[in-house]
């Protein structure tokens, strides 16, 4: 087995999302032995009789603003939040009753992002309604269709910051979305204006930043900025940046913003095959998969990782979540092959090659990419090649798609063959020669190979080596 690498760098593990819970008190993870906390109740109320005063508007999108508000609280722990907005705070709006709990509801309904929080929520309001409250003066609005227009992308190129603008109409109404998109492809801001004043904003930011405005298609406008979207929620997932507490005397901040801007991203259609659509686009063209789970929770994908080419074998089988993102399967797979994560790597799918975009190569972000979306299920294959001059190429095969199991700690290596090559020992060919000059103590380069290696003896290197726990514990701290 190769030496251990020295001086690896520690992965920042993701930041919990907001607990329900009073004074830092540790929470059960269970929602129904929670109780209500003080303060989450006292936001209802809140909540409640703000939509109540609201009811009587002409336009729902006050309200959804006040949803998109509270949903946002559940940004960094979406599971945990949606378990908590179905099994406590939905039942506990509707015990409070009145047109301001329908108001509320409905609007949960209207944009929450997962399926179990929006049916739990409609199912709720529609029940207050049938005991006899009243439904609010813009409720049959809320259900008509959202349609959008005027979708522009606007920008120098591909190495540029950029602005995504859009014009969403419901009924009678309509407003405008812009988003600034930073050169990685991550959400800068969300802005919310009223359609008319949108002609003169765009002329404004096109003329200050020398951008063209290019039209585009409803789905390369939703992929564009669901890509954005979720590289901004992956950076703040690892630095524990996100806007949970926001000053909004101008207005809604990015993340009550963006839950909004996410119900109606998803009204929009996702095209076959957006490459054939739009070719010369430097965007994924992947579908997003639906989650094939009730919870929620991604599955688990069994994965065989081997290095291409390497005789006898060298393979990991690991079971990683289909949600990770490919920059975090890039640091299992650096953790598993013991390698140092010191040169430069990519990921080779049959979407595109994605990488880290400062590194000049032109790459997509690996942070916006899930394992899911390059690879939709079992059979599935793609590449990752690190250090581009010893060139170690890894076949990625999806062997199986488990159900995620609460028992178990995930990534975790379940099997393989053979220790890894040293860092830098010359690729294939010259890790052969290592291995042949390691076993000849009279070879002329044999005391300075171990020299280089840091062992004292041969005996200390055995290429033959593998242990599935001490793979497993390497990946304790990407959990």
């Amino acid at each position: 087995m190769s030496p251990r690498s020295k001086g690896r760098k520690t992965a920042h593990k993701p930041v919990g999302g907001p607990r329900l819970v009073e004074g830092g008190q540790e929470a059960c993870d269970c929602p129904d032995c929670q109780g209500l906390p003080t303060r989450v109740s006292a936001l209802i109320d809140e909540l409640l009789k703000t939509g109540a005063a609201l009811a009587t508007s002409p336009d729902p999108l006050d309200t959804e603003l006040i949803a998109a508000s509270f949903l946002s609280i559940g940004t960094l722990a979406a599971e945990a939040f949606a378990d908590a907005l179905v099994q406590v705070l939905i039942p506990d709006i509707e015990a409070r009753g009145g047109v301001g709990a329908v108001a509320l509801l409905l609007c949960l309904g209207a944009i929450a992002g997962d399926a179990r929080s929006s049916e739990a929520a409609a199912a709720a309001a529609g029940r207050l309604v049938r005991s006899g409250a009243p439904e609010p003066a813009w409720a049959a609005e809320l259900a008509t269709p959202v349609r959008a227009t005027d979708l522009v992308r606007l920008t120098s190129g591909h190495a540029a910051p950029s602005m995504l603008v859009g014009v969403f109409h419901r009924a009678r109404r309509s407003h405008a979305v812009l988003v600034a998109v930073d050169p990685d492809g991550v959400a800068q801001g969300v802005f919310l204006t009223g359609a008319r004043e949108l002609p003169d904003i765009v002329r404004a930011i096109a003329a200050s930043g020398d951008l063209r405005p290019e039209a585009i298609s409803p789905a390369e406008y939703r992929l564009l900025l669901e890509q954005a979207l979720d590289a901004r929620l992956d950076r703040d997932l690892t630095e524990g940046l996100a806007e949970l507490s926001e000053d909004e005397e101008d207005g809604p901040g990015y993340s009550t913003l963006s839950v909004l801007l996410r119900a109606r991203l998803a009204t929009l259609p996702w095209p076959e095959d957006l490459a054939a659509e739009v070719p010369d686009a430097v965007v994924l063209p992947y579908r997003k998969p639906p989650r094939r789970r009730s919870s929620g929770q991604a599955p688990v994908y069994q994965l065989k990782i081997g290095l291409s080419g390497a005789k006898p074998p060298i393979w990991r089988r690991l079971e990683v979540p289909a949600d990770t993102t490919l920059a975090g399967l890039h640091q299992v797979i650096q953790r598993s092959f013991d390698w140092d994560d010191s040169h430069l790597h990519e990921f080779e799918t049959p979407f595109g090659e994605f990488g880290v975009p400062e590194q000049g190569l032109g790459h997509p972000a690996t942070t916006s990419v899930t394992l899911e979306q390059v690879a939709p299920g079992a059979g599935a294959r793609f590449g990752y090649r690190y250090d581009f001059g010893d060139s170690w190429a890894h076949d990625i095969l999806v062997e199986k798609v488990l159900d995620r199991r609460p028992d178990v700690a995930y990534p975790r290596c379940t099997g393989g063959r053979r220790a890894a090559p040293p860092e830098d020992c010359g690729g294939l060919w010259g890790y052969a020669g290592l291995v042949e000059t390691l076993a000849d103590p009279a070879h002329e380069d044999h005391a300075e190979l171990l020299r280089w290696l840091g062992i004292a003896d041969a005996a200390e290197f055995d290429p033959a080596r593998f242990s599935a726990a001490e793979v497993t514990e390497a990946l304790s701290d990407l959990r």
